[in-house]
């Protein structure tokens, strides 16, 4: 939101704060840097849970699956995406549940979860890193079939790809629900299309698969660097429930009546959409040895290639536009999800930098600029070693986070509840921050080989591993002090009832509220955020003396 007001000094007798209209209509806001309410989310817990899988239409899954397979052979391959696939689920219950039973997205998930208010911002960069270089993956994916069936050039297939989600994407929830809702009929019939011909025309290809020592003399059994080295590539899609939590933030509340589907669709639309996505990374491996001899190395790693060849037994020269429109429906329902997610990861980054936003829509364009650039910089070109680099980084975080959620709150060294808003919060948390750092840092050191070749290898577990064992021993070595910076009074009230904002007059749900002295009464979290004038007047001096959990703490 755009501060188009002057505060006073004091804090007393400030004028209203006022917002660009973009950031003030919600309906395009989406509550992008708040807890979304219990009165917006007007979603079922079905609608809420398709509308996150049809993020999941991606057909990065098909690229990364036959690349793991072409480099280290079947064996290896199905080892790393299913050990991938385990350990992402398993890290994506705790954060989902979190998510959707909180009302936060990732960002403000992170804050509570271990890192503090500004020590968040470096992993909402992260997360609006994973949102563009997927979105570019995508897009490329999508211009090549472009360029396959219209012979359009890929630099304009690639700013075709961007132009085309914005959009949809503009209007943010309530138009991309519709778009998974109208698509996902299509887009199911295209995905298991392929296969149901592949086994009716030639099954003996699925068992000539099983045997496939991939491209480049790996072999057909199995490998501990080859395993290690597609699980990498396999777990650089672990920052993927990050998108999802974007849409379970929007789950209605559970209740005793709606319990079974609350815990089923939170579970299927949370972790659940990794089950999908192994099966497509191994069904992309399938149709690219499928095609090999037919359309080379090279174009079987491109996934309308392969998908082409998958549809001629029946459809001959329609092949071709089917698989286009396929592609097309793909890419942009997940591109919308990649846009959506970037928009709000840079607005949680920008924020608290400038305390300033002009409204989530702004931000999408910048999203989609940075991933244009990478599409004509033919970044799908190095996938592999971009999505095994970027791993350490997302699995440090993410595995931080699931070590508070599972570990530091269930034994009292964090908070039970989710605090995000800045009057509570300490600048840097290191339990978390710290870990994360330790993890990446050591983890990126392994992947470039500074510990030797097994180290290298397996650089996603030494990240995940020690963000894991960093969280709790600095949280338990600290003595949870920086997870408050002062406690919150109204932690334990009724999410329902609703204040009114000292700055901006809002109504607003009571954790998305905060009492702050500056202003002298209740502030909701935004201005809270956007407050440049306070300088932490709620929270100086905690560094000095953080409150320790539970205790209450006498503030002069």
């Amino acid at each position: 939101m755009t501060d188009t007001s002057t505060q006073a000094p004091t804090g007393v007798g400030a004028p209203r704060r006022s917002y660009a209209k973009s950031a003030a209509d919600e309906s395009l806001e989406d509550y992008s840097l708040r807890y979304a309410p219990h009165s917006f989310r007007r979603w079922s817990p079905l609608s809420v849970a398709s509308t996150a899988l049809g993020g999941i239409a991606y057909l990065a899954d098909y690229a990364i699956g036959a690349g793991i397979v072409m480099s280290y052979g079947f064996t290896n391959a199905l080892a790393a995406i299913l050990t991938a696939a385990t350990l992402i689920f398993l890290t994506g219950i705790p954060i989902s549940r979190a998510c959707a039973a909180n009302g936060v997205d990732m960002d403000l998930l992170t804050r509570g979860a271990g890192f503090g208010y500004f020590g968040s911002t470096l992993t909402s960069l992260v997360y609006a890193s994973f949102t563009f270089i997927f979105f570019a993956l995508e897009g490329s994916i999508m211009a090549q079939a472009l360029h396959e069936v219209l012979h359009l050039p890929l630099a304009i297939g690639y700013l075709v790809t961007t132009l085309v989600v914005i959009p949809i994407v503009f209007k943010g929830m309530a138009w991309i629900s519709k778009l998974q809702a109208w698509t996902q009929p299509l887009w199911i019939l295209g995905l298991v299309g392929p296969f149901v011909i592949l086994a009716v025309h030639s099954p003996g290809t699925f068992a000539e698969f099983t045997h496939f020592g991939g491209t480049q003399g790996a072999g057909s059994g199995f490998t501990l660097l080859g395993f290690g080295l597609g699980t990498g590539i396999a777990l650089s899609l672990i920052a993927q429930i990050g998108e999802q939590a974007d849409y379970l933030r929007f789950m209605p509340q559970r209740t005793p009546a709606n319990a079974r589907r609350w815990d089923f669709a939170v579970l299927a639309a949370g972790p659940g959409w990794v089950v999908i996505g192994a099966a497509k990374q191994l069904g992309g491996a399938l149709l690219a040895f499928a095609a090999l001899d037919v359309v080379g190395n090279a174009k079987a790693l491109e996934p309308i290639a392969p998908y082409v060849e998958s549809l001629r037994p029946w459809f001959g020269a329609a092949a071709l536009p089917l698989a286009g429109l396929f592609v097309v429906v793909s890419q942009v329902k997940i591109n919308s999800t990649n846009a959506y997610s970037g928009s709000l990861s840079w607005s949680n980054f920008f924020s608290r930098l400038t305390h300033r936003h002009p409204g989530r829509v702004w931000y999408i364009f910048l999203n989609c600029g940075v991933a244009l650039l990478l599409m004509e910089l033919n970044m799908f070109s190095a996938l592999g070693s971009l999505l095994g680099f970027y791993s350490n980084v997302a699995i440090a975080w993410i595995g931080a986070v699931t070590a508070d959620l599972v570990i530091n709150k269930p034994l009292g060294l964090s908070p039970k509840y989710i605090e995000f808003k800045r009057a509570y919060l300490h600048q840097v948390n290191p339990a978390g921050f710290g870990a994360m750092c330790i993890a990446a840092a050591v983890s990126i050191c392994a992947f470039f080989g500074w510990f030797g070749a097994y180290p290298q290898a397996f650089s996603p577990f030494i990240a995940l591993a020690l963000a894991m064992v960093c969280s709790p021993l600095i949280a338990w070595a600290t003595k949870g002090r920086y997870y408050l910076a002062r406690p919150n009074p109204n932690a334990d009230s009724s999410a329902t009832e609703t204040l009114a904002c000292t700055v901006c007059e809002g109504s607003y749900e009571i954790p998305d509220t905060a009492d702050c002295p500056f202003h002298q009464g209740t502030v909701c979290s935004l201005c809270c955020s956007l407050d440049a004038d306070c300088h932490d007047a709620c929270t100086k001096g905690a560094g000095a003396g953080p409150v320790l959990l539970g205790l209450p703490t006498v503030r002069g």
